[in-house]
């Protein structure tokens, strides 16, 4: 339950914070207003860690720059058109943003910028309510006009305005209902929900960019599934990722198969466990994550009902990888992420072969290579992909990867020992020892070999004499 007793508290003491301190008192010499708002706030107050100080005041760029200059080391703005100047404070960065309002007009992907005058009038356009919220940082004070504190003890995410005005102004708010959702574990308000509904359509107006970035925010809290949900029970997903929603196949009475979708957030799920367990405090490995979703989308497109009830999905891990592709180059994805999870989605049944029998040592030095540099992503997709309730099964599934894995180790371990060697071959002994091909030859060359791992390179030179040496000790 919200301490708003504690978080009260931590406001405090973030205003009091010498970098805010610093700008507070600027500001108020310019005779300006400046507050922190949105996340920070929301965050102070639910007890959770503070990370990038977002600022807004009534003055215009040109202004704030003006402010900023003299207490600053550097100064940037990128952002000037928006409304946005940047610097550095005391060795802290910080963003100062006029009190705008973004919108569209509804044919254009990008948001127009307008300016305004009033806190409060900024808040009220702002995506939630429990980012609507500031903190006045010249006389200390929290700015709640649409009721934030409200809704944060509520765990709602719910818009400041009517929501079918607040998506129609900017309609990736839709896809941040569902990644605040995952990140605060917040249920979006019924209305809210509705709205999202209605205009899901309108997120055709915003760029691939960033519905790229918004997805992979999503993907990059600690529980992606709760928002995955969001989107496909609204039809959100279908914008922009309609392989997912496509999962949910009909199950009939007569042909039984998984439910391909919730076995899909299953795998995200336990991706992600897996991956803190290999990789614990690492950063949120979203390549990873993207495969474990998208592992199966083939099966739609290849699910053949056979006789006697059985549902097959011959090679859909070919066109699921395809498909993949496709799909990550339309939102414009980088060409390793594409690459990443396109070969892990291309792989991920590659091990269940292993599992119903014993591969050769080439076979597994195949997996390998085939995985490259994603191995250990492939790890822990095939781990991941063990869904069943069979406990015998899912303990025999577990043994076998535990095995390969134990097989790698030692293959590669041998194939560094096997890659050193010493400085005269088969040939070059015969001619030195003047011997002919035989068991001698091959005494020498251990020999050789013996003296290259316990002594490094000698040179030919001397592991002549060295040999030399050895063969007259032998009588």
């Amino acid at each position: 339950m919200l301490n708003m007793a504690a978080g009260v508290a931590r406001l405090g003491e973030l205003a009091a914070s010498p970098v805010v301190a610093a700008l507070a008192r600027a500001f108020a010499d310019a005779g300006h207003d400046l507050a922190i708002v949105g996340g920070p706030v929301r965050d102070a107050l639910l007890g959770r860690d503070t990370h990038d100080l977002d600022f807004t005041t009534d003055a215009r760029p040109d202004r704030i720059l003006e402010i900023v200059t003299p207490i600053s080391s550097a100064q940037w703005d990128i952002g000037r058109a928006f409304g946005t100047i940047g610097a550095r404070v005391r060795g802290e960065q910080v963003e100062i943003t006029t009190y705008r309002a973004d919108s569209y007009d509804g044919v254009t992907r990008k948001p127009t910028v307008e300016f305004g005058d009033t806190l409060e009038s900024d808040l009220v356009r702002r995506d939630f309510t429990v980012n609507a919220m500031a903190l006045r940082v010249t006389d200390v004070r929290l700015v709640d006009p649409t009721g934030g504190v409200e809704d944060l003890v509520a765990g709602v995410l719910r818009t400041p305005i009517d929501p079918r005005i607040s998506f129609g102004d900017d309609p990736l708010r839709m896809m941040r209902a569902a990644r605040f959702s995952s990140q605060l574990g917040f249920d979006v308000e019924n209305g809210t929900r509705a709205a999202i509904e209605e205009l899901r359509e309108t997120l055709s107006i915003v760029s691939p960019e960033r519905v790229q970035g918004e997805l992979t925010r999503l993907l990059a809290t600690e529980d992606p599934v709760r928002g995955i949900r969001v989107m496909v029970e609204t039809g959100l997903i279908e914008q922009f990722l309609p392989e997912v929603s496509a999962l949910r196949l009909e199950v009939d009475e007569h042909h039984h198969h998984k439910d391909v979708y919730e076995h899909s957030l299953t795998v995200l799920t336990q991706a992600i466990e897996h991956e803190h367990v290999r990789f614990p405090g690492a950063a949120p490995d979203v390549p990873l994550r993207l495969a474990a979703l998208l592992h199966d989308i083939g099966k739609p497109r290849t699910r053949k009902l056979e006789p006697g009830g059985a549902v097959s999905f011959h090679h859909h891990d070919i066109v699921g990888a395809r498909m993949a592709r496709k799909r990550l180059q339309a939102l414009r994805f980088d060409s390793d992420t594409i690459a990443a999870v396109s070969r892990l989605i291309e792989l991920h049944l590659r091990f269940f072969g292993y599992a119903e029998g014993t591969w050769t040592d080439s076979a597994v030095r195949r997996y390998v290579r085939d995985a490259g540099d994603q191995l250990e992503r492939l790890h822990i997709l095939t781990r991941a992909d063990v869904t069943t309730r069979n406990r015998r099964k899912a303990a025999r599934l577990a043994a076998a990867y535990d095995d390969i894995e134990a097989r790698i180790v030692a293959l590669r371990e041998q194939e560094e020992l096997d890659s050193i060697r010493p400085e005269l071959d088969g040939n070059r002994i015969q001619e030195v020892l003047g011997i002919s091909p035989g068991p001698d030859v091959g005494k020498a060359y251990r020999f050789l070999l013996d003296l290259r791992l316990d002594e490094g390179v000698l040179g030919e030179q001397e592991a002549e004499r060295r040999l030399r040496e050895w063969w007259a000790a032998q009588g």
